[in-house]
């Protein structure tokens, strides 16, 4: 193994002045190990692999059973959920909406319980608590008690996106983060398969007891409920206390996290100032507005998809079954952006690449007929619209890798959370019952707002150029090199230190991450597009 392979990490030095740090962070300075690490290729690839086979695939089938208990609400529609509760009107939008409600006036203090709570406790509570909510549903005998259930189901899924997209940014490189979070989003897709499917089969059983969307209910509730304890057994809180490696591998893995530059370990600090930095700071607004909006265009597909389906003229099982495509569409090209965005170094363009089909698809459900001529486009339109679920994962990777600092990292991430909710709220408003089954009102506002959300995306990359020059500034007015190169963007760990190559590199591990700072009082924190 050549010198390239190999990462030499030495003494800490600070990158900020000292009087950005607080008295916790100078404690956590002065503690530092101060003994040379080693970290091969060979090392960074099996840490790598452990940390996917154990907190990877437990944020998929988390993630996963988030995702299903949402989206049997669709499938339990299909099935006569709205004549049992006799619900009219915009009721069942409102059941659609409530989660998000609940989500949104909660994120205060889901920030809050996110970087004070240990994650190894906070995550199976979530789990938990949601999962016996949505058991509970199948209690339900009127609106007011399903309305409530739901409301209590949002409430626990309210820290789910934040807190998963937090716990990969932990655990993962920069450059590994797209394809991870990929990952675990595109059980979007394998949860709609996965509903269609257990509906399918579950509406079947015949019952004098209980309708087929209460077994639907019950069984995926009951199979979230289960999966707590074992989230408690797997769940560690970071790389430093990693059961699954030998200590000798968390210190390594501790030192291939931190080319990151946006922290490793879980300082269990809410600071202040760093809430008021994620307010003034621009970004933070637009990495909202990019949260509700395609939330609010996916209740097209999530709330009413299935409806929608059944109003081209298929019959109930007819229309699970012809689902279960869109779910694969969705899986295919969350996992497609995200490996197209981690190759190309990218994510605005992949993202504006992925929402154009999007628009087009939406137009086609608005302009085309219903007739039954019509029903192979329509449905070609409707599987089309599945590449809107690309969106998500890529804006939250674009998010995370942008931020820096726990707090301002949690509160971020809980208004992001917070955006989706809104969208998630707005969304279903935008449907009534009257314009059933073509819905061409709601198409036609859904429509508008993916077009706005191209906009917006192109007014983020230029704002991420921006604060990268005002960076470099930053860097020669504090006697550094005005251009560095972004380490954790790397496939491969390299040898570190200084002058390395053309322009200043400055990869050698820092105290920075170490004190918590803040992408704004890191000077050398590279913002990614």
């Amino acid at each position: 193994m050549g010198e390239q392979d190999v990462q030499n990490v030495g003494d800490s030095k600070s990158l900020a002045p000292a009087e950005s740090y607080t008295q916790t962070d100078k404690a956590a300075a002065e503690s530092m190990d101060h003994t040379p690490v080693t970290l091969s290729e060979e090392d960074d690839v099996r840490i790598r692999k452990k940390t996917d086979k154990t907190i990877l695939a437990l944020l998929i089938w988390v993630y996963f059973l988030q995702v299903l208990d949402k989206a049997v609400l669709g499938t339990g529609a299909v099935f006569g959920l709205q004549e049992d509760l006799k619900l009219h009107g915009t009721q069942y939008s409102l059941i659609g909406s409530i989660a998000s409600i609940a989500q949104l006036g909660w994120q205060p203090f889901s920030a809050w319980l996110i970087v004070k709570v240990p994650h190894r406790y906070l995550m199976p509570a979530l789990v938990f608590g949601w999962g016996l909510a949505e058991t509970c549903m199948a209690a339900c005998n009127s609106f007011g008690a399903l309305l409530a259930c739901r409301f209590l189901l949002g409430l626990f899924e309210a820290g789910c996106m934040p807190l998963f997209a937090i716990t990969t940014g932990k655990w993962y490189r920069r450059v590994e983060q797209p394809i991870r979070v990929a990952m675990w989003n595109s059980t979007n897709g394998l949860a709609t398969i996965v509903s269609s499917a257990l509906s399918y089969g579950l509406g079947r059983i015949e019952s004098d007891v209980l309708h087929p969307w209460q077994i639907i209910f019950l069984f995926c509730g009951l199979l979230t409920v289960v999966t707590a304890p074992f989230v408690y057994w797997k769940l560690d809180n970071d790389i430093t206390e990693a059961r699954f490696l030998t200590p000798e591998d968390r210190l390594k893995g501790v030192e291939r996290l931190k080319t990151n530059k946006t922290g490793v370990e879980e300082h269990h600090e809410f600071k202040w100032s760093q809430v008021w930095e994620t307010v003034l700071d621009p970004k933070t607004y637009l990495w909202i507005i990019l949260a509700i909006l395609p939330n609010l265009g996916s209740v097209l597909t999530s709330v009413f998809g299935p409806l929608i389906i059944k109003g081209f003229g298929f019959n109930s099982y007819q229309t699970l079954l012809l689902n279960m495509p869109f779910g694969a569409v969705q899986t295919i090209v969350i996992l497609l952006g995200c490996f197209a965005a981690n190759r190309m170094k990218l994510k605005g363009v992949i993202l504006i690449a992925f929402m154009l089909p999007v628009v087009v698809g939406t137009g086609m459900l608005y302009g085309l007929g219903r007739k039954e001529s019509d029903r192979p486009a329509l449905l070609a339109a409707y599987y089309i619209c599945g590449f809107l679920f690309a969106a998500n994962p890529l804006i939250v990777v674009w998010a995370v890798g942008n931020t820096a600092g726990d707090t301002k990292k949690a509160v971020t991430l809980s208004l992001f959370q917070a955006g989706l909710s809104a969208g998630g709220l707005i969304g279903p408003l935008l449907f009534n019952a009257d314009d059933a089954p073509e819905y061409l009102p709601g198409i036609r506002g859904v429509l508008g707002v993916f077009i706005a959300m191209v906009g917006c995306v192109i007014i983020q990359l230029g704002l991420l150029m921006f604060l990268n020059k005002q960076q470099a500034k930053r860097r020669v007015a504090n006697g550094k090199s005005a251009v560095i190169v972004d380490k954790s963007m790397d496939t491969k760990v390299t040898m570190g230190g200084k002058g390395d190559s053309e322009g200043g590199m400055m990869d050698e591990p820092s105290s920075a991450a170490d004190l918590d700072l803040t992408d704004r009082q890191n000077d050398e924190f590279v913002y990614i597009y």
